[in-house]
């Protein structure tokens, strides 16, 4: 059930995040009101219970990101004076005309990157090291670009061409370079506190005021990126990580009762895994910003 904001209309749900736009034109131009909420996803399921305080991590962690890399890539954030029912969770933002493509960069090979890896020697078309395992550092960072999938289906891994082909090279080239230079920037931020970055998704769109090329959506949250511990880092295993992954063990194991294969929702989570997964998300936000968050 979404929040009813006066002054705003709701327009559109996905998995984690809810769209407004004003009632009436506003000052700031073309807006839209980007609010976070504390819904939990695996499997393409949307999951209950939610995890409480998720959506004020997520917004207040892409509003330091967007800070740090403002000097790389204009971002799509006009205000965070937002309404007193979503404070904290939520950004007006400008509206984007968003490219069709989710634009992953990976220093380490691990996820669907793996699976690829271990099937043919690369991923996405690009060639990578014979011997590589999980959690293997890349030799440098690549750019392994995936098409945007319908709500409950899989965004799937394309070679560079197909982005050539869906926006034309010079800006397939910009989304390339830029997606490695925010890489690039937060991978180093991370190591710094402690904390690998093995990869991350974005999204880009194009400002119609100005033409540019323009960071959208959330940006370097454990639910689009993968954060992990540095001390603990072991090649050749799956690694301990700051995001739901407690969620996914969870549903796949014994206990849970569950059978992914079937059509049949999945259970509701408990609440020591609710609470863990909390932990890990507010560990990340303050490991990454050396600040507390009072959720």
């Amino acid at each position: 059930m979404t929040a009813a904001i006066p002054g705003w209309t709701h327009t559109y749900s996905g998995k984690v995040r809810d769209l407004y736009v004003p009632d009436e034109t506003t000052a700031l131009g073309d807006v839209v009101l980007v609010v976070a909420s504390d819904r939990v996803s695996a499997y393409d399921h949307v999951l209950s219970p939610g995890i409480p305080g998720k959506g004020v991590v997520l917004t207040q962690l892409s509003l330091w990101w967007f800070e740090q890399l403002a000097d790389l890539v204009p971002n799509h954030v006009v205000s965070t004076d937002v309404p007193a029912e979503v404070a904290g969770r939520a950004m007006v933002c400008r509206r984007l005309e968003m490219f069709p493509v989710e634009c992953v960069a990976r220093g380490y090979l691990t996820g669907s990157g793996l699976a690829e890896y271990r099937v043919s020697g690369s991923v996405t078309g690009i060639a990578l090291p014979a011997g590589l395992v999980d959690g293997s550092r890349l030799p440098e960072p690549i750019f392994t670009p995936a098409t945007k999938a319908e709500l409950g289906e899989h965004d799937e891994n394309v070679p560079f061409s197909t982005v050539v082909d869906q926006v034309g090279a010079s800006a397939a080239a910009s989304l390339r370079d830029l997606t490695l230079a925010v890489y690039a920037r937060a991978e180093g931020i991370a190591r710094e506190r402690g904390v690998i970055l093995a990869d991350t998704k974005l999204e880009f769109g194009t400002d119609p005021t100005t033409g540019a090329i323009t960071l959208g959506d959330e940006v370097l949250t454990p639910d689009s990126s993968r954060f992990w511990p540095a001390d603990l880092w072991q090649p050749g295993r799956a690694q301990p990580s700051f995001d739901k992954q407690f969620v996914r063990d969870w549903l796949t194991s014994d206990a849970s009762g569950w059978d992914r294969a079937s059509d049949a929702p999945p259970p509701a989570l408990p609440a020591d895994v609710v609470e863990r997964t909390r932990d890990r998300y507010l560990e990340a936000f303050e490991r990454l910003t050396g600040t507390t968050l009072s959720v």
